[in-house]
């Protein structure tokens, strides 16, 4: 994504260059962080995890909700930013850190117990998610800031356009809720892309059973980096095909024209 280059100026006083390969781009819309953070509706039963709190726009009303917050925070300059603005106060805690590295089981070894919350940088949204999913028994709900076109992609049906690996596995895991669009001129630097919210809650119920998830998984992701190939052509790779040609599926089809259902389906055949 490319964005101007813009500084901003800190709480304290300090200067902070927003860095590109982070993807910084930082909320200061007074009105639109409330929304979002009416959105979120914090308590202090909660147990909330902010991913890239940045210069704090969301962490002080987050921690003001009196929820008990993990802030984690790759950029070094502003995790000691944040780490000074809540000094001393024990519901915060602020971790340096990639959260592609981070491993939620340290915080919570119990059910649906973490919220997770942020402006996630666009160039990583998708593997931020999937990463996150590896632990979706942990997760009540999560409430992100994306690029409007990945969520669209996530809240994608069966034959249309964006429908794809992500639509699919994110439905797995999650109800996925399109909230609202954040303007550009939300932020500084602006992005030159759309933004918007989506709060994505772990289902206690899939809506599919399937034997292994990690199967399915690999079978949409080779479905689909092949999309223009029917399924016959570009499972041929993980299946014989003769039990493609037994699947009571139309294996003729292209990738799009399958459901979830369909997938456990093949899932399950080939992990059988």
């Amino acid at each position: 994504m490319k964005q101007e280059n813009s500084v901003i100026r800190l709480a304290n006083g300090l200067k902070h260059q927003a860095r590109k390969r982070f993807g910084q781009n930082f909320l200061h819309d007074q009105q639109m962080i409330e929304k979002i953070v009416k959105a979120i509706s914090p308590s202090q039963e909660n147990h909330i995890v902010e991913i890239g709190p940045g210069h704090g726009a969301l962490t002080k009303p987050l921690f003001e909700s009196g929820a008990d917050l993990d802030c984690i925070e790759i950029d070094k300059d502003l995790a000691k930013f944040i780490d000074n603005q809540f000094a001393n106060q024990p519901n915060v805690r602020v971790h340096q850190s990639d959260i592609l590295k981070f491993d939620l089981n340290i915080l919570s070894d119990k059910d649906r117990t973490l919220r997770i919350v942020g402006n996630l940088p666009y160039n990583i949204s998708t593997p931020v998610v999937f990463h996150l999913l590896k632990n979706h028994e942990l997760i009540d709900d999560m409430t992100f800031m994306l690029q409007l076109e990945v969520i669209q992609r996530m809240a994608s049906s069966v034959g249309q356009k964006n429908y794809g690996r992500l639509s699919l596995m994110t439905q797995y895991y999650c109800q996925v809720e399109h909230l609202f669009n954040v303007p550009s001129s939300s932020f500084t630097p602006k992005p030159k892309v759309v933004s918007a919210i989506v709060r994505l809650t772990p289902h206690q119920k899939f809506p599919v059973k399937v034997r292994d998830p990690k199967c399915l998984h690999v079978v949409i992701r080779t479905a689909f980096n092949q999309r223009r190939k029917t399924l016959k052509n570009s499972l041929k790779a993980i299946m014989p095909p003769i039990a493609l040609e037994k699947l009571p599926i139309d294996t003729s089809l292209r990738p799009e024209s399958l459901s979830l259902k369909d997938y456990a389906v093949i899932s399950d055949a080939i992990s059988s």
